[in-house]
């Protein structure tokens, strides 16, 4: 019995039980990334702006109403609805409930304003991103890689980028800048020189005015710390190296100038998603890996190879069920995943009981 059922763990489609724990490792951390720091009990609108993870609710507003909602909101206000995912967005407060929702009140918070004036809103609230505004995923089959400009927090297809060369692998970099953003905001581009991947300092250059200035290294520290040098070549996005946003000149003058541009967020250390990760990995429980390593430690070896069977068993049969409404173009709703486990119970084979011992 356990060397049929070994054989069949071999099997090429087959996977590991050590392989199921780890995949269900890696969308729990994705998960508590983007998740990990919210509510799903308690609407965000008593929190006021902030940066959360957000839900375009396309059942609720029509015509073009660009509005989001909070992850409890979701849950408990427009369940069954089509909902766009929005990821993260930075100072923002829950829309659920206020004017945009054409009288539809919020369930969790029933105080609140008629509009969040603060809010800000892009072409991802309609359900479409990049300068291609297309939707994500593209119905039309196009799987290039996205990547979230960290100022128009806007997302972008690799080929989108107006880069020469194509990205850096994503450890090279911290976060990215598109091509529209540093062209709306080219004094970033005097920092790019340093603290960018792809650049290199022999596209620096000089400014005519400045090539014989002499620098009094004594009032570098009182005056302005915004590089003097340009870059060569200011098109395309950028990708920037980690703890750049450190080097961000602080002076009055400066600081009024992101002000005028909105984006003295780039100043505030809490505003990057990778710090809203951070924080939603420390509330983080055990995790589903972890209790499953110590189910399968506990487990003889013809359990294990009987779970390992079973699981294959299971997503073969969840694949084929899939497929039908991949054919017909049909979102799979939780009843019908309901459906398919109740079946999958009433067509369980009997428990086979293995002897452990020979007389």
């Amino acid at each position: 019995m356990s060397d049929q059922l070994a054989e069949s763990v071999e099997d090429d489609s087959s996977v590991t039980m050590l392989d199921v724990l780890q995949v269900e490792n890696q969308l729990e951390e994705d998960a508590y990334a983007v998740l990990g720091a919210s509510d799903d009990q308690n609407c965000t609108y008593s929190k006021g702006y902030i940066r959360q993870a957000l839900y375009a609710c396309k059942t609720c507003c029509l015509n073009k109403i660009r509005a989001a909602i909070c992850l409890a909101c979701s849950f408990h206000c427009h369940e069954g609805h089509e909902l766009v995912e929005l990821y993260t967005k930075r100072h923002f407060r829950c829309d659920c409930g206020n004017t945009k929702f054409d009288g539809k009140q919020c369930n969790l918070e029933k105080l609140k304003s008629a509009i969040n004036t603060e809010n800000k809103y892009n072409q991802n609230f309609d359900g479409v991103y990049c300068t291609c505004a297309r939707p994500y995923p593209d119905p039309e089959g196009d799987e290039d890689d996205m990547l979230q400009c960290i100022i128009c927090e806007d997302w972008y297809h690799l080929k989108h980028l107006e880069c020469d060369n194509s990205a850096p692998a994503d450890n090279a970099y911290d976060e990215m800048i598109c091509a529209g953003c540093m062209k709306k905001h080219n004094f970033l581009w005097k920092y790019a020189t340093k603290h960018t991947v792809v650049l290199k300092k022999a596209d620096v250059k000089l400014d005519a005015s400045e090539k014989n200035e002499e620098i009094n290294v004594s009032e570098l520290s009182k005056g302005c710390q915004m590089p003097k040098f340009s870059c060569a070549d200011t098109k395309g996005s950028c990708f920037w190296i980690e703890g750049w946003r450190t080097a961000l000149c602080t002076c009055d003058e400066c600081k009024s100038l992101y002000n005028a541009k909105g984006i003295a967020f780039l100043l505030d250390p809490k505003d990057s998603v990778q710090a809203y990760e951070e924080a939603g990995k420390m509330n983080k429980q055990e995790s589903q890996y972890e209790k499953g390593m110590k189910a399968l430690a506990s487990m003889g070896h013809v359990q294990k190879l009987t779970a390992i069977e079973e699981y294959n068993n299971m997503k073969e049969r969840l694949m084929q069920y899939l497929q039908k409404f991949a054919e017909n173009k049909k979102v799979v709703r939780e009843e019908d995943i309901k459906e398919f486990f109740s079946e999958m119970e009433s067509k369980k084979r009997p428990k086979v009981t293995v002897p452990t011992y020979c007389r």
